[in-house]
């Protein structure tokens, strides 16, 4: 089975972007599903969140730059099926460097179709920076489908038009003619408000097919458990949000047919 890229990307941060991406990623190995999540956001909120220290040179900087090998990079994580290509600071200066690249947006691409050749892999999840610079649109240059994390409050929805008119510019520039909307999930959905509700059924009524029927919920427990370097599963089995992921890699994987 040919490996599928996701890239996991919004302009704006503090959507659970991240969370989603740790938390996915590691339901989808739990499913059986090969899986590496590769952490292209400097701040390496997805290297820590899966318990490990950011590392000088152990990063897919080197690779996007043209001087290191990306598989070489590339972490066991100690959970089921699931594997990291983590991030460091000086990933911040890709954002500058790639800019005098000839082929700026191809950088990424160049660097994991190794990976993506190997066979080893069913699916690669790719986190992105909150900002649509050079780094998130090698992401996007690089994967097959993109998976916004949309936060159920009304400002989120401006945001939504314009990553979504991006993809529509790579495909008219002709820099990935792949590239599809793979769906939408709504993050952080307090059930206590009418606000959320309304915001869910809005993007439900305009984006029918791309809306995941799981909803992330709020929780206090999701918010914990980057901190102590686990995913929901290790840190609360039991809750909601955890419920909610595992459904979530559920649907990716019939969408996709991942398995």
């Amino acid at each position: 089975m040919a490996c599928k890229v996701f890239t996991i990307a919004n302009q704006k941060g503090g959507v659970g972007k991240t969370t989603t991406a740790v938390n996915l990623s590691a339901a989808l190995g739990d499913r059986g599903v090969e899986t590496l999540l590769i952490d292209l956001d400097p701040q390496a909120n997805a290297t820590s969140g899966l318990g490990f220290e950011k590392e000088e040179g152990r990063s897919v900087y080197a690779a996007i730059m043209e001087d290191g090998d990306a598989s070489e990079m590339i972490i066991k994580t100690g959970r089921k099926r699931l594997s990291l290509l983590p991030s460091e600071v000086d990933l911040a200066a890709a954002e500058i460097e790639l800019s005098q690249k000839e082929n700026y947006l191809g950088q990424l691409t160049l660097a994991i179709q190794p990976i993506i050749d190997s066979g080893k892999y069913q699916a690669i999840i790719i986190d992105c920076p909150p900002a649509l610079g050079m780094l998130s649109m090698n992401s996007l240059a690089s994967a097959d489908y993109l998976l916004v994390a949309l936060q159920c409050e009304y400002l989120a929805l401006e945001g939504l038009g314009q990553i979504l008119s991006v993809v529509d510019r790579l495909h008219q520039a002709g820099v990935n003619d792949r590239l599809q909307i793979g769906g939408i999930i709504m993050t952080m959905f307090d059930v206590r408000t009418k606000l959320s509700c309304e915001v869910v059924e809005e993007v439900r009524s305009n984006l029918p097919e791309q809306v995941f029927d799981t909803v992330i919920p709020r929780t206090v427990r999701i918010s914990e458990a980057p901190s102590f370097g686990q995913t929901i599963f290790e840190y609360d089995k039991l809750n909601p949000g955890s419920m909610a992921y595992r459904n979530l890699a559920k649907e990716l994987v019939k969408r996709f047919d991942l398995k």
